[in-house]
């Protein structure tokens, strides 16, 4: 996904085709009610800090986001004393849940009720206490809301930034009921631990080839003839999150089916975990894809959908085995958000960190990061 996030131009209603089929990708200007859908003040303090919001911003919704945003916002000032929850920080976050809330961080079991919940941000924010972020895209769709955010924090020196996906369910007051956090847990170590740090599981993965005869890719751009193709050219995904559709991908996903999750997202730029740009040339696509399957096979389930004007996210969770060497480890919690954007962003959110390491592995490595 990059070291940074870039802007997003919408785009006016276009057909593009995708798979050999007509495929209509709108915005919000398109839908009924034109511009005014695309600049509605319902929630307009968190339109105000977010790059994108879109959606169903229920009152529930709206009073979540606010919550997740000051936290966000908010500094620590002096780091929390261990167990301490009644941290003005530590109760900021903790404003955002239920009582009885779940919440599940990369690669590990839930954690559940505030208690558990507070003991475990009180660690976070003694480990990096400046720790701080910002909203990305975020789509709201009812009581669900995938938040997208941008990541910052110094550790050992070293300032750290990375892309996350916040899924929550809301309940009553807007409060989280069930959270899941997406985001790479490697790029902690990358640069802070360089000798200790496992090596990348897509390290040498590049956009090899050129996607369509004739054209050759350029700045992220597709180039013909010298010129670049004008976006009305450009191919667009056609996954739109529908009920069939997503029956389908997640058979594809357990399948280790590239050609089926190439298919739909035909002409799409790819970004993942360990990529340092988008992959835009259907060979590195499916060099990524090919990766990741010869390392772990997933078992997942369909989580969360949400569906905005011009974006939508799709959460699928469940467990991997990771083929070790001669050894293959069960039964590791993993999940993956796809995020499929309105100028043909195909974004993959998840940890790789279980999948180069094992759990003694990763404890010694945030032993060593907390030393």
């Amino acid at each position: 996904m990059g070291t940074g996030r870039r802007g997003l131009a919408g785009i006016a209603m276009a057909t593009a085709l995708v798979a050999g089929a007509a495929v209509t990708v709108t915005t919000a200007e398109a839908l009924p009610g034109g511009a005014a859908t695309a600049a509605r003040d319902d929630c307009p303090a968190a339109r105000e800090k977010v790059e994108r919001l879109e959606g169903r911003v229920t009152p529930n919704a709206c009073a979540f986001l606010e919550r997740q945003i000051t936290f966000g916002e908010m500094p620590t000032g002096t780091p929390p004393a261990p167990g301490d929850l009644a941290h003005p920080r530590v109760g900021a976050y903790l404003d955002i849940f239920d009582p009885e809330a779940t919440l599940w961080e990369a690669g590990s079991a839930p954690q559940r009720g505030r208690t558990t919940i507070g003991t475990s941000i009180n660690g976070s924010l003694r480990l990096a206490p400046d720790l701080a972020y910002r909203g990305t895209d975020v789509v709201a769709d009812g009581s669900t809301v995938m938040f997208g955010q941008w990541n910052e924090v110094t550790l050992k020196g070293h300032t750290v930034a990375y892309p996350q996906i916040a899924r929550n369910v809301l309940g009553d007051e807007g409060r989280t009921l069930q959270a899941r956090r997406y985001y790479d847990r490697a790029v902690l170590f990358r640069d802070t631990l360089p000798g200790a740090a496992p090596a990348p599981l897509f390290e040498g993965v590049t956009d090899a080839g050129s996607p369509r005869d004739g054209e050759r890719i350029q700045g992220g751009e597709r180039i013909r003839n010298g010129e670049r193709i004008q976006d009305g050219e450009q191919p667009r995904p056609g996954f739109r999150a529908r009920a069939g559709e997503v029956t389908e991908r997640l058979a594809a996903w357990n399948a280790e089916d590239a050609d089926a999750l190439l298919a739909r997202t035909r002409g799409a730029r790819l970004g993942g975990p360990g990529l340092a740009a988008p992959l835009v040339s259907e060979a590195g696509k499916r060099a990524y894809l090919e990766r990741l399957f010869a390392t772990a096979d997933l078992r997942l389930k369909a989580g969360q959908v949400a569906v905005g004007e011009t974006t939508a996210y799709v959460e699928w969770h469940g467990t991997v085995s990771v083929h070790d060497g001669a050894e293959t480890r069960t039964g590791i919690p993993f999940g993956i958000v796809e995020r499929f954007g309105p100028g043909g962003e195909w974004e993959l959110y998840f940890d790789t960190l279980p999948l180069v390491a094992d759990q003694a592995e990763i404890d010694a490595l945030f032993q060593k990061l907390a030393s």
